[in-house]
């Protein structure tokens, strides 16, 4: 099977990236599978009903959220009648939140791709639930090689540490570990070693002539002052689409390839061949 996962989309030069690159990415790679981290999408903070639309017009099979949720209030709503759409899957059950951080897709030819996306808890401003215990919960439900014939981890956190655990801890049961939030693609695409693929963080779908997709001057701003000074705004250039590109044994539904994905604005093209 041939999976891609793209990182945080900043705005709307990540959502042009998406929506210029995702449809002619399906087909050159011959894509079974696009998931899309989309939690930064409107403005910056969260996503609207509107927005994940294009998104699965654009080729999505799935979207992914995280600690930006539920900045965009009709998504309280809207999560709860589009299963393609997940949130972590750790908040604690007294939160009761909607929707699923969950859910076993099923492809026109019968195949199963299981999706996954967890919270970390290190220098997140919140704290939820244990998230490799969700996890293992989730991966539990949907053996990969029995019921899944892949599976995809979104790891939505801070710590590349945090990031580079959950990857181990699933290893042999996931077919991709992949870290979003940080908003910086990483150089370390392997294949760990009981056969599942990582990748520290995919990178984010923005500009890069920002400081992590925001206007560079508000950041500075605030780095140099230690005010709140203006409302972060999303930076307008040109837009890279980032993200992390595995195929999977359909026998075992462990890795057999994983590359990085990088096209258009300011960093270097990468595209599997």
């Amino acid at each position: 099977m041939k999976i891609a996962f793209f990182g945080d989309v900043v705005g709307k030069p990540g959502r042009q990236a998406v929506l210029d690159h995702l449809p002619g990415l399906k087909a050159r790679l011959r894509l079974d599978f696009a998931i899309v981290n989309a939690e930064n999408s409107a403005g910056g903070f969260g996503l609207t009903s509107a927005i994940a639309e294009e998104f699965f017009n654009a080729g999505a099979d799935c979207l992914t959220l995280g600690d930006h949720a539920w900045d965009q209030r009709e998504a309280l709503t809207y999560i709860e009648r589009e299963p393609r759409l997940l949130r972590p899957i750790n908040y604690p059950p007294a939160a009761n939140a909607p929707g699923k951080g969950a859910h076993l897709y099923s492809l026109p030819d019968g195949r199963r791709v299981g999706v996954i996306q967890a919270q970390g808890n290190v220098f997140m401003k919140q704290t939820l639930a244990c998230p490799f215990d969700a996890v293992d919960a989730a991966l539990d439900s949907m053996p990969l090689g029995a019921v899944a014939d892949a599976i995809v981890v979104d790891m939505h956190c801070e710590a590349t540490s945090e990031k580079m655990a959950m990857g181990h801890h699933c290893d042999g049961r996931a077919s991709l570990v992949v870290g979003s939030h940080t908003h910086v693609p990483t150089a370390d695409t392997m294949i760990l070693e009981s056969g599942t693929a990582y990748q520290t963080d995919a990178g984010m779908c923005g500009d890069y002539d920002s400081v992590i997709g925001m206007q560079k001057q508000i950041s500075l701003y605030r780095f140099q002052t230690q005010l709140p000074g203006e409302r972060y705004q999303p930076a307008l250039g040109e837009g890279t689409l980032c993200g992390t590109y595995v195929e999977t044994d359909d026998r075992t539904g462990l890795a057999i390839r994983v590359e990085p994905i990088r096209m258009g604005g300011r960093l270097s093209e990468i595209v599997p061949g």
